[in-house]
């Protein structure tokens, strides 16, 4: 990365309270659901949780990145972590998938960039595993990276993303605010036909329900009809056949923590939750779409050691019948960091010229008030 990148991602990193308080939803005075949201909104709300992104802009034709989700701070690889991923439209390369299926546990950070870069952060996160400590006999590592095509806005055929880049954002990940919009993996991401990005919510149970914390992080860069706490904001617009026209297809990944103790079965159903929150912005998960979920349980009861001389484990995880307000905080969540991405996102022009303009947040802002959705 050249030095006009390293300054880049030093201003996004130094100044992420600023970019919070311009740019969200909540912000404007309109709020989601019922739920509260944790102190940051964000998924870094759930405890142990970091988030670090790599941002590549360079020239004209060069607008994408990687962002890294770790579920704690420790190895991954020798202490597990129960997992599902839930697969809403499986147009997409999401590496990893069969594993996670089969064993219900997740052993690397997640790492979301763009679809043809799949391959060289699946190269660069097992070679950050392999050289963890504790990881010197490792002989397989299953690397979970998720994608979405920022082809419209960035030179994806050149295939700029290096393993440099993908080490960078898991060494960049922290606690703390969530820096969203056109950073990290959604540099180069559109949704709903405006400048789309990363986005992040969170939800915080009461404590009378367990008091546990859901957060989401997205990637969002797919279509439908825009509707924002219910407005149809894409009629309204009179962007209707045009929303249908630009096209509807594109992808979401979705990123859904919690420190909940949950089996993969259970994190399987909160995963499916996800994809509400997703139609409650008017995505349709089209044709073209890469819709994919991955759920992962932080709790550190559940954790799944990599080698135990013990040949059962036990683990107290919640019934089927606590996961309802689980589930709402889930869908809740969803439905904000997409409209946060949407919030943040700034217009952009890349590859060819092409020109992604922001949502045009005062006229929207107008149609919510008339509405009655600000405080």
């Amino acid at each position: 990365m050249n030095k006009r990148n390293h300054s880049f991602c030093f201003l996004l990193y130094i100044f992420p309270l600023l970019v919070l308080s311009q740019n969200r939803l909540r912000d404007h005075g309109v709020e989601i659901g019922v739920l509260k949201p944790g102190a940051l909104n964000a998924i870094t709300d759930v405890p142990g949780v970091q988030v670090g992104h790599s941002t590549l802009i360079e020239g004209d034709n060069v607008r994408t990145g990687v962002t890294a989700i770790l579920p704690h701070s420790g190895n991954i690889f020798q202490e597990k972590v129960p997992a599902a991923i839930y697969v809403g439209n499986g147009f997409g390369k999401l590496a990893g998938y069969t594993q996670v299926k089969e064993l219900g546990n997740l052993e690397t950070p997640i790492l979301l960039t763009n679809t043809l870069s799949v391959p060289t952060a699946m190269n660069a996160v097992i070679g950050y595993t392999l050289n963890q400590p504790e990881n010197e006999d490792v002989r397989s590592v299953n690397a979970v990276v998720g994608e979405t095509n920022d082809g419209y806005l960035n030179d994806i055929r050149g295939r700029h993303i290096t393993e440099e880049h993908v080490l960078q954002a898991i060494s960049n990940a922290k606690s703390g605010p969530v820096t969203e919009g056109n950073v990290g993996a959604g540099t180069g991401t559109i949704c709903f036909g405006f400048k789309g990005g990363i986005g992040t919510s969170s939800r915080v149970l009461p404590k009378k329900l367990g008091g546990y914390t859901v957060g989401v992080l997205v990637q969002t860069n797919f279509g439908g009809v825009l509707q924002i706490a219910g407005v149809e904001v894409d009629k309204q617009l009179d962007r209707y056949a045009d929303a249908l026209k630009y096209s509807a297809d594109g992808s979401c990944m979705m990123v859904v923590l919690t420190d909940a103790p949950l089996d993969s079965r259970n994190l399987e159903r909160l995963a499916k939750r996800a994809m509400l929150g997703l139609s409650r912005t008017g995505g349709i998960a089209s044709n073209g779409s890469g819709d994919y979920v991955i759920a992962v349980s932080t709790a550190e009861a559940c954790r799944i050691p990599y080698q135990s001389e013990n040949p059962t484990q036990t683990m107290t995880i919640l019934r089927n019948n606590t996961m309802t307000p689980l589930f709402l905080a889930a869908i809740e969540a969803t439905e904000e960091a997409i409209l946060n991405s949407l919030f943040a996102g700034e217009t952009m022009k890349g590859r060819d010229g092409h020109t992604i303009e922001a949502l045009p947040k005062e006229k929207v802002m107008e149609m919510l008030e008339e509405a009655g959705k600000m405080d």
